[in-house]
C-alpha cells in the first residue's frame, strides 16, 4: 500500500490549486455572494504564533464550505501595516519602518500560505503602501469636507453649511457641533474675515482641529485613545499615560451615536459584544442645568440623569483640568489646587475612575443654586473627567455613593429629599421610589411628576433645559510619530488649513534621519523641513500623522476591488459584495475597530458609496489560545510547555541525592527565582530519565512570557491538515483555550486512517467496490448530516469529532465503494484540504475539488434498522439486546422475557412489571 507522506500530498495539492488559479475571485452574477473576512493582522517581526490562526482557520473552514455549497465565496487578506510597533524597532535599529515592515509580511504570507488558507492574493491590501493610503487621506478630505444635518440624520457637504449661513446665520440650524459654537446672523456670517468663518466651520466639520485634554505617553511620544490604554498604562509597551492639554485632529463620530446605536438592532453579534458598544457609547437622557458662578460672569454647565435630586445639591465638583478651575481658585487655594492637577496629570482616565480612594482640593469658589439661591462650594476631584459631559457633577451626597463617601470625608451636609430614602447615617441611597421632601417645588411629587416640573421650571428661569448626553466622546485622530499616513492638510500664511487637492494624493511620507518624537508632542515629520515647508508662500504641512485605526476603517471595502485607480471602491463590486457576511476577530476590537468602521460605513452611505448601513452582518469573536509562561526561552522543549530535562546524575525514580541537588540548583538559578519547590514542581520518570515539570501559568501568548509555540514547527512535525483539525479539536471557536499537544498524534492518526480507507496499490491506486452497502451509506449520510449541521453553526470541533467517528467505523468494514471513497473528500475539504484534495484527483477527478459540491444527506439512510435496547432489571442494567426498529412494545417484551440471557436474571420468577420506553430501554421490576 502506498504510505501517506503529507509533505507529499501539500506538494501535489498547491500544483494543483495554482495551476487552475482555484482561489481567484472575480464577480459572477450567477451565483450568489459570499464575503467572509477575518480581522487583517499587523505584521510584526516575531511571526505568527500557534493562537493567531485560530480565527483564520475557522474562516477558511467555512469559506470553503460555502464555495461547495455553490456560492461566489470572496475571502481575501492583508496587513494593517502602519502602527508603533514597526517605528520602535525603527528607533531602535536605525532601519526604515517601511522595510522591516516589507520583510515581516514575507514572513507572515509564508507562513499563512503553509496552513493551507483559500486566499486570493490579488486582492492583497497593505495599509502602509501608497497606493492603499492615498485613498484613506481621500476619505479624510471628504470627512472634512462635510457636516452632520441632525434634522435629517445625514451627512452633507459644507458648501451647503456655507450657504445656509450666508442665508440665515445660525438661525433653526440643527447641526452636529461643538457645545459653544458660536451663535450668529446671516449678517455677521458676511462680514465675518476668511479666517473667522472657517474657525466656526472647524466646529462643525466632521474632521476637525481642537484642543483637547489628551492621553500623552512620553515614551512612546504620542496621543494614545481611550481604548489604546490597559490598567492606567498603554496597552503598546505598558508606559505611563498623562493628562496633557493638545491641539488634535477629531472625527465627530459622536454625530452618529444614535445610528450606531440603532444599527445594533440589526446585526448577527453577540450580545455581550453589543452590550460593549452600547456601554461605550452611553446614551444618557437627562437634564442641562447652569449654575451662575459667585462673583463671575459665567456659568458653570452641569449634566444630570438625575434631575430629581436638585435640591439635594450641597457641593459642586469640576475635573481638575476644566477650563475654569485656574479663573475662578482664589488666592488662599490656589497653590494647592494647582498641586492637586499636577496629581492628577499624571493618571490617566481610566485610572482616575478605577481609583476608590476619595481625595479632591476646594477651590474656594462657590456656584449659587438655580432654585433655592443657595451658595454651593466648588470642589475638584479626580473622579470627574473634563472629557464626559460638561466636567462636572451636582453632588448629591444622599442619592449617590461616591458624592456620600466624598461629603463625609469633607464634612459636607447630607440632605434628605425623599421620604423612601433609608439609612442615611451610613450609606447612599439612589432610590425612586417615595415622594419628595426638602425638595421645593417639588415636594410630596412622584419621579415622573418631578423630572418635568423641573426641566420646565429651569426653562422658564433660563437656567437649563431637558438633554441627551454621550459618554462617547469624539474620536482622537493625531499621532505624533512618523509611520502613518500624512494628513493631506496644510497651513497658509494666515493659519488657515487648507486640504489637498485630490490630484496631489497620495501625500508620501518623507525620508527621516530620526524617528523618534520630541519630548514637547512634535512629530518627527516637524524636523523634515524641507518637506514641512515644500509649498512655499509661508505654507506648512501637518507635521502629525493619522492613527493606526485610520486605515483598517475601510480596508473591508477595498478587498472588494483592490486595483481600481479612480475610486475606493467601484460601484460594480460594491453593489454585488455589499457588504461582510462573516466577519471573525477577537473582542479587544470591540470599541475601537469595530466602532470606528460601523461610524465610516454610515458616512460612506449617507454619501452613496456603498450600498449597506452596516458593514459586518454576522461577527464571531474566536476565543485565545493561550500558552503556558515558561521561565526562559531556553527551558522550552518542544511539546513539553515548561519541561526541561537537567543534565544531572540520576540513577532512578527513588534518588533523593538526584531530587536535593535539583533543589539546590532551582534556588542558586536566577531563571527559577520564580518557582516554588513545594507548589510548582512535579517529578517524573520519563525513559529512565528524570523529567521535572515545571507548573506554569497558562494566559496570552507573548514572546515576552517565553511562552510562543511557532505554527510553522507544528506543521513540519505533522502536516498542514493536522494542524488545522488539531487546533479546531481544542474546543469550541470562541471558547479560551490552553495550548496542549496531547492530543496532536490522535488527529494525526486520524487523517492516516482517512488514507488507508482508499486501499492504495503499488500503484497508487485506490481499491474500491462498485455499489455501496447499506451499513456504508448509513455511516456516510450520518456523517454528511452531522458535518452539514455543525458547520452551519461554526461547531467546527464537533465536525472533526463526527468525522472521526466515521472514518474508525468506516474502516471496520472490508472495503468500500466509488461513492463513499468520492463523497468523503468533499466532507473533509473544509477542514482538511490538502489530503482532500490529493485524494479527489487519485479517484480520477480532473478538477480540483473546490469546484463541486457539498453532497446532501439522504434521511432514507438515517433510519435505524435496529436497536440496541439496554435491559435493567431492579433498576440494573444486566445486558443489552439489539431489536428490530419496526417492533411494538408488546413484541420487544416478548423478545426481552424469552432471551435465554435474560431468563438467567429473571432466575425463573415472574415480573411485575415491564416498562418498554420504544427505541430506549426495557425495564423489568421482579
Amino acid at each position: 500500500m502506498q504510505e501517506f507522506d503529507f509533505s507529499i500530498v501539500e506538494a501535489a495539492a498547491r500544483k494543483i490549486w495554482q495551476d487552475q488559479q482555484v482561489y481567484k475571485v472575480e464577480i459572477d452574477q450567477s451565483k450568489p455572494k459570499f464575503y467572509v473576512l477575518d480581522m487583517f493582522p499587523y505584521p510584526s517581526g516575531a511571526g505568527l504564533h500557534v493562537g493567531h490562526p485560530l480565527g483564520y482557520i475557522a474562516s477558511d473552514i467555512y469559506s470553503r464550505y460555502k464555495r461547495l455549497k455553490g456560492f461566489n465565496v470572496l475571502h481575501p487578506m492583508g496587513f494593517d501595516a502602519f502602527g508603533l510597533p514597526a517605528e520602535q524597532y525603527a528607533i531602535q535599529t536605525g532601519q526604515h519602518p517601511a522595510k522591516t515592515t516589507t520583510e515581516n509580511i514575507a514572513t507572515y504570507k509564508k507562513q499563512l500560505d503553509k496552513i493551507g488558507f483559500s486566499y486570493d492574493w490579488s486582492r492583497e491590501v497593505v495599509t502602509s503602501e501608497p497606493e492603499y493610503y492615498r485613498w484613506t487621506q481621500w476619505i479624510f478630505i471628504q470627512l472634512f469636507n462635510s457636516w452632520y444635518d441632525k434634522s435629517i440624520q445625514q451627512a452633507r457637504n459644507i458648501s451647503e453649511l456655507i450657504k445656509y449661513f450666508e442665508q440665515s446665520g445660525t438661525v433653526g440650524i440643527d447641526a452636529a457641533c461643538d457645545e459653544k459654537a458660536l451663535i450668529f446672523s446671516a449678517e455677521e456670517w458676511n462680514a465675518y474675515s476668511e479666517k473667522e468663518q472657517q474657525d466656526i466651520l472647524m466646529q462643525y466639520r466632521l474632521a476637525y482641529q481642537s484642543y483637547a485634554w489628551v492621553n500623552w505617553c512620553p515614551q512612546l511620544g504620542t496621543v494614545l485613545a481611550n481604548d489604546e490604554i490597559v490598567n492606567g498604562v498603554s496597552e503598546r509597551g505598558g508606559y505611563p499615560v498623562e493628562r496633557k492639554k493638545m491641539s488634535q485632529w477629531f472625527l465627530r463620530i459622536t454625530a452618529y451615536a444614535d445610528r450606531l446605536l440603532q444599527g445594533l438592532e440589526t446585526l448577527e453579534w453577540s450580545e455581550s459584544m453589543k452590550e460593549m458598544q452600547r456601554n461605550w457609547i452611553g446614551k444618557s437622557i437627562g437634564a442641562m442645568v447652569r449654575f451662575s458662578l459667585l462673583g463671575h460672569e459665567q456659568e458653570l454647565e452641569v449634566f444630570t440623569t438625575r434631575v430629581d435630586t436638585i435640591y439635594g445639591v450641597s457641593f459642586v465638583v469640576i475635573a481638575p483640568e476644566h477650563d475654569l478651575v485656574n479663573q475662578i481658585s482664589t488666592p488662599e487655594y490656589e497653590d494647592a489646587v494647582k498641586e492637586y492637577q499636577k496629581k492628577c496629570a499624571a493618571k490617566s482616565d481610566v485610572e482616575r475612575q478605577q481609583d476608590k480612594k476619595v481625595s479632591g482640593q476646594f477651590t474656594g469658589a462657590y456656584v449659587i443654586h438655580p432654585l433655592t439661591g443657595t451658595h454651593i462650594p466648588i470642589f475638584i476631584a479626580d473622579y470627574v473627567l473634563a472629557g464626559y459631559g460638561t466636567g462636572a457633577v451636582m453632588a448629591v451626597p444622599s442619592g449617590d455613593q461616591r458624592d456620600y463617601a466624598f461629603a463625609k470625608a469633607f464634612d459636607l451636609p447630607i440632605i434628605q429629599i425623599s421620604d423612601a430614602q433609608k439609612n442615611l447615617d451610613i450609606e447612599a441611597d439612589a432610590t425612586k421610589e417615595g415622594k419628595y421632601v426638602n425638595s421645593g417645588i417639588i415636594d410630596g411629587m412622584t419621579y415622573l411628576e418631578a423630572v418635568n416640573t423641573l426641566i420646565d421650571e429651569l426653562q422658564k428661569i433660563g437656567k437649563g433645559n431637558g438633554k441627551i448626553n454621550y459618554r462617547m466622546r469624539d474620536a482622537g485622530f493625531s499621532r505624533q510619530r512618523y509611520w502613518g499616513e500624512p494628513f493631506p492638510v496644510y497651513y497658509d500664511a494666515e493659519g488657515i488649513v487648507r486640504v489637498l487637492d485630490e490630484k496631489e494624493l497620495p501625500l508620501t511620507l518623507p525620508d527621516v534621519e530620526n524617528y523618534k518624537p520630541s519630548a514637547d508632542g512634535h512629530s518627527p515629520l516637524a524636523n523634515a523641513t524641507q518637506w514641512m515647508n515644500a509649498l512655499g508662500d509661508g505654507k506648512q504641512r501637518e507635521s502629525d500623522t493619522m492613527p493606526g485605526y485610520a486605515g483598517s476603517s475601510w480596508y473591508f471595502l477595498r478587498y472588494m476591488d483592490p486595483h481600481n485607480e479612480n475610486n475606493f471602491v467601484g460601484e460594480e463590486a460594491q453593489n454585488y459584495w455589499k457588504d461582510v457576511d462573516l466577519y471573525i476577530g477577537g473582542t479587544e476590537h470591540a470599541v475601537g475597530h469595530l466602532l470606528y468602521s460601523r461610524f465610516w460605513n454610515k458616512f460612506f452611505k449617507d454619501n452613496n458609496w456603498v450600498s449597506s448601513e452596516e458593514p459586518f452582518k454576522k461577527l464571531i469573536n474566536q476565543g485565545m489560545i493561550q500558552g503556558r509562561s515558561l521561565l526562559t526561552k531556553e527551558d522550552s522543549i518542544q511539546g513539553m510547555p515548561g519541561g526541561i530535562y537537567i543534565p544531572l546524575s540520576y540513577s532512578g525514580p527513588g534518588d533523593k541525592i538526584y531530587k536535593d541537588k535539583f533543589l539546590d540548583l532551582l534556588k542558586s538559578d536566577s531563571r527559577f527565582e520564580r518557582i516554588n519547590p513545594e507548589t510548582d514542581v512535579r517529578w517524573e520518570d520519563v525513559e529512565h530519565k528524570p523529567f521535572i515539570s515545571l507548573q506554569a501559568e497558562v494566559e496570552k501568548m507573548s514572546k515576552s512570557k517565553f511562552n510562543v509555540v511557532n505554527p510553522d514547527d507544528m506543521i513540519a512535525q505533522y502536516g498542514a491538515d493536522t494542524f488545522r483539525m488539531f487546533e479546531m479539536f481544542l474546543g469550541p471557536i470562541e471558547a479560551h483555550k490552553p495550548w496542549d499537544i496531547n492530543g496532536i498524534e490522535g488527529v494525526s492518526k486520524f487523517v492516516r486512517k482517512i488514507w488507508r480507507l482508499y486501499q492504495f496499490n503499488e500503484q497508487g491506486t485506490p481499491q474500491f467496490n462498485e455499489d455501496a452497502t447499506k451499513e456504508e451509506l448509513k455511516i456516510l449520510h450520518r456523517a454528511i448530516k452531522k458535518a452539514t449541521e455543525d458547520i452551519e453553526r461554526f461547531s467546527f470541533n464537533t465536525v472533526v469529532s463526527a468525522l472521526m467517528i466515521a472514518v474508525n467505523d468506516l474502516g471496520k468494514l472490508s472495503k468500500l465503494s466509488k461513492e463513499t471513497l468520492n463523497t468523503f473528500p468533499i466532507l473533509l475539504a473544509p477542514l482538511a484540504p490538502f489530503v482532500a484534495e490529493v485524494l479527489w484527483q487519485k479517484m480520477g477527478n480532473s478538477k480540483t475539488i473546490f469546484n463541486t459540491e457539498f453532497p446532501l444527506y439522504d434521511e432514507k439512510y438515517l433510519v435505524e434498522d435496529s436497536v440496541l435496547y439496554p435491559i435493567s432489571i431492579n433498576g440494573k442494567v444486566r445486558l443489552k439486546l439489539e431489536i428490530s426498529a419496526l417492533l411494538g412494545p408488546k413484541e420487544v417484551e416478548k423478545i426481552v422475557l424469552e432471551d435465554a440471557g435474560a431468563q438467567k436474571w429473571l432466575e425463573g420468577k415472574s415480573p411485575k412489571k415491564v416498562i418498554v420506553v420504544p427505541g430506549r430501554i426495557v425495564n423489568i421490576v421482579l
